[in-house]
């Protein structure tokens, strides 16, 4: 088998075969195949597309290509949930506690945030001594035990994705819905879930700017999971505006302990329940997500769901306390508010704007070795329809660093638009996507 054959095979649009990709995958994931015959692979497969079947054998063949958990001595059926990722989406911090709580397994393997903020892995380490270090016997003991562990994901785990997504980001073909699609799934599959929900983020503050194409990317992904044996489903969400208020490392904690006590964001209470009531029926604890929706906000009243982020926290070697205690997170130096220019109503927030905004502030990594402050950040006073004055604070900056926060200040007043007419809000959740078909709310 030659690599000529198959770049020249995909540039005229036929379909490879399982054997051809496998070939090319561990090919170049051995450091057998150079990265100019790959960049070519990629920008054929990015012109001619892949089918379902090439696009599932890819999928497989970079899964295959490290180590793949095994999460069997796990009792009951595991449910993963994947997001696409935004600003302000703490939803896994809340999520896992509350599905946890009511007695499906989670196991998590999660990463670390590059960009706007941290991610779980990094929010969790706002609790001292949390540590997401484990061995992987002690992780599924954890689960079994707890209901719950949230863990690193190990650097042996589909490497061959990480070696394409290196060589796709300097080639001008990471947008390619089955490129895309195969390299959340082939972490996702190797992580070892029975099940997986998927929360699809639309809008200005998503890699989906557009809703077809996030409708779009949800099939594709659905398609790769019920493909391969995992019962999969797919969310597509509102991502126009940060979600929630909180936008930085502790106050998106304690955000989230807040919509655990039953008082956090209409919006992010909305997100949590609704991909938490999916995780119940594919866990087989509801046979609807009506039915999941009740079970999980009596979770909420009883006080289960925040009793278990605690257990999570010490079992993990965290200090529990601070889910007690919030005034036990860092604080910064200085407590700004942004203020209104003028009377109107909200009319949309560049959410990507905000992300930078907390990002100057030091809530986020600008590359793989900066240090994240845990104490930064924005929250948000007034969202997309809500009304201000001028003069009113639309948001409030939480910085250590004066001349940031001016920075982090200007941009937020970009990010905002105010208008005279009223504004309708827009709704969270746009639809679902399932092995059946695709359903627009």
């Amino acid at each position: 088998m030659r690599m000529y054959d198959i770049i020249t095979k995909k540039r005229n649009g036929e379909e490879l075969t399982k054997e051809e990709i496998r070939f090319f995958v561990e090919g170049y994931t051995k450091g057998e195949i150079p990265d100019y015959q790959v960049s070519a692979l990629m920008m054929a497969i990015y012109f001619q597309k892949m089918n379902m079947k090439e696009t599932s054998e890819l999928t497989m063949a970079m899964v295959e290509s490290g180590e793949i958990i095994d999460l069997s001595k796990i009792e009951g059926i595991k449910v993963d949930k994947h997001s696409t990722g935004g600003v302000g989406d703490t939803t896994t911090l809340i999520l896992g506690p509350m599905v946890a709580a009511v007695g499906v397994p989670v196991a998590k393997m999660s990463g670390r945030g590059l960009g706007h903020t941290g991610g779980t892995l990094d929010k969790l380490e706002a609790f001292p001594g949390f540590s997401i270090d484990m061995p992987i016997e002690k992780f599924i003991n954890n689960v079994n035990d707890k209901k719950i562990a949230i863990a690193g994901q190990t650097a042996n785990l589909a490497p061959a994705d990480k070696k394409l997504y290196a060589l796709r980001d300097v080639t001008g073909t990471v947008d390619n819905m089955s490129l895309i699609a195969g390299s959340i799934m082939s972490k996702k599959i190797a992580s070892g879930a029975d099940a997986i929900v998927l929360d699809i983020k639309t809008g200005s503050g998503a890699f989906m700017k557009d809703e077809d194409s996030a409708f779009e990317l949800a099939k594709e992904m659905v398609d790769i999971g019920t493909h391969v044996g995992r019962n999969t489903m797919g969310v597509i969400t509102d991502m126009d505006q940060p979600l929630g208020f909180a936008v930085g490392n502790a106050l998106e904690v304690i955000e989230a302990i807040d919509t655990l006590k039953g008082h956090g964001p209409e919006d992010l209470t909305e997100l949590c329940l609704t991909l938490g009531s999916h995780m119940l029926v594919l866990g087989g604890k509801a046979n609807s997500s009506e039915e999941a929706r009740e079970i999980l906000k009596e979770g909420l009243k009883s006080g289960k769901a925040l009793a278990k982020l605690k257990e999570l926290v010490e079992a993990q070697g965290g200090d529990g306390r601070f889910v007690e205690d919030q005034e036990l997170f860092p604080k910064p130096s200085i407590i700004e508010p942004v203020l209104a220019k003028e009377d109107g109503y909200i009319k949309s927030i560049k959410a990507d704007d905000i992300g930078i905004a907390a990002l100057v502030l030091g809530a986020g990594r600008e590359t793989k070795e900066s240090e994240i402050d845990l104490s930064v950040g924005i929250m948000l006073h007034k969202k997309i329809g809500d009304f201000v004055k001028k003069g009113e604070a639309i948001a409030t900056i939480y910085a250590n660093d004066d001349s940031k926060r001016v920075q982090s200040e200007e941009k937020i007043l970009k990010a905002y638009s105010i208008v005279k007419e009223k504004v309708e809000k827009k709704p969270l959740i746009k639809g679902i996507v399932t092995k059946d078909g695709i359903k627009k709310f």
